[in-house]
């Protein structure tokens, strides 16, 4: 966290809350969410000012209930995921880095949605492979060693009872891919997808 951020903690520590006006889409880009964007569920309007990207991820954070927020000075403005709170991406030189910066490591776990998203699961960290490099992330697969075809990815998929085992190569290690329900990846996980005030 920023110096300047505790420092105004300290300052004013009762600044209320702020929900809603922040969101991380599913390919990891911070959305600005004002009243009417709200109201009619949108995503936002992208941030690309590259210092306040900066900023926020420097400052992103969860609390004890599975919430994830910016800490903006002294207020904590709580972020609506479409998905998951970190989006990974592909890197040539550290192979997935977050939507913070920050290289994904110690990769323990992976899974595939039944809308076929693959999550990257390491300790404290869930993330979701940005959809534009799903097919990089996918080409990885095995079945019984062998390289996967679509057909084959998309029959285990639909038959949840099917004793084949998927595997994932990364790096040197191969990690049994086991499924997950989209509408069950907050709950598995212990996150609150749109934080609101009670």
């Amino acid at each position: 966290m920023d110096d300047i951020v505790e420092q105004a903690m300290r300052k004013w520590p009762n600044v209320p809350h702020c929900y809603g006006w922040l969101g991380l889409d599913a390919r990891g880009a911070w959305r600005m969410r004002d009243e009417q964007t709200q109201r009619q569920n949108l995503p936002g309007d992208k941030i690309m000012h590259t210092a306040l990207v900066g900023f926020i991820n420097r400052n992103y954070k969860a609390d004890e209930q599975g919430c994830w927020y910016f800490q903006n000075g002294p207020q904590r403005v709580y972020v609506d995921l479409e998905l998951t709170p970190y989006i990974a991406h592909t890197d040539p030189a550290l192979g997935f880095v977050l939507q913070t910066g920050e290289a994904m490591s110690d990769i323990e776990a992976v899974m595939l949605t039944d809308e076929g998203r693959l999550l990257l699961i390491a300790p404290r960290q869930v993330a979701a492979i940005d959809d534009r490099d799903l097919a990089q992330a996918l080409a990885d697969l095995r079945m019984d060693g062998e390289v996967l075809n679509d057909e084959t990815l998309l029959d285990w998929m639909a038959n949840p009872s099917d004793q084949k085992i998927l595997t994932w190569q990364f790096a040197e290690t191969a990690l049994t891919v086991s499924r997950i329900a989209s509408d069950n990846i907050a709950a598995h996980f212990g996150f609150v997808p749109k934080p609101r005030q009670t």
